[in-house]
C-alpha cells in the first residue's frame, strides 16, 4: 500500500455532522461493504461545507478526505463535472484534471484501479446528495 495513501486519508478535518445541511446521502459500495454518509451545506449554488462518516478502508476514507478538502467554495456545475470525469478516470482514455482538482490524480492512479469502486464511492455519494436535495 502507498504510504501517501495513509497520509491522505489520516486527514480527518471534515468527519463530522453537519447539523445544518442542504443535502445529505448514504451509499453502500455492493462489492466490499464500505459505508459512506456525506452532508453538505449549500448556499448560492456553491458547497459552503461538507461533513462525512465512513466505515470503510483505507482507499475511500482516503478520497473521502481529499474531496472534503477539495469541495469547499466550489460551484454545483464545478463539481458535477468533476464527478463525470470521475467516472471515467480509470479508463484507456487520457483524463485531464483541471488544476483545482488536480491533488485526485495522486490517488486516481491506474497503480489503484484495484480499489476503483472503494475511491469513487465518496464521489457517487456527493452525486446522490445532490439529486437527492433536501425539500
Amino acid at each position: 500500500m502507498d504510504l501517501r495513501i495513509l497520509e491522505i486519508a489520516s486527514n480527518t478535518e471534515n468527519n463530522k455532522i453537519l447539523d445544518k445541511h442542504t443535502h445529505k446521502s448514504k451509499n453502500k459500495n455492493p462489492i466490499c461493504g464500505d459505508e459512506m454518509e456525506i452532508s453538505l451545506l449549500v448556499k448560492n449554488n456553491k458547497i459552503i461545507d461538507m461533513g462525512y462518516q465512513c466505515k470503510s478502508c483505507i482507499y475511500c476514507q482516503a478520497s473521502v478526505s481529499l474531496l472534503s478538502q477539495n469541495i469547499k467554495e466550489k460551484s454545483l456545475d464545478e463539481v458535477k463535472d468533476f464527478i463525470n470525469i470521475c467516472e471515467n478516470i480509470f479508463e484507456n482514455t487520457k483524463i485531464i484534471l483541471e488544476k483545482k482538482w488536480i491533488n485526485f490524480k495522486e490517488i486516481f492512479d491506474k497503480k489503484n484501479i484495484s480499489r476503483k469502486e472503494c475511491l469513487l464511492l465518496p464521489i457517487r455519494t456527493i452525486e446522490k446528495a445532490l439529486d437527492d436535495q433536501i425539500k
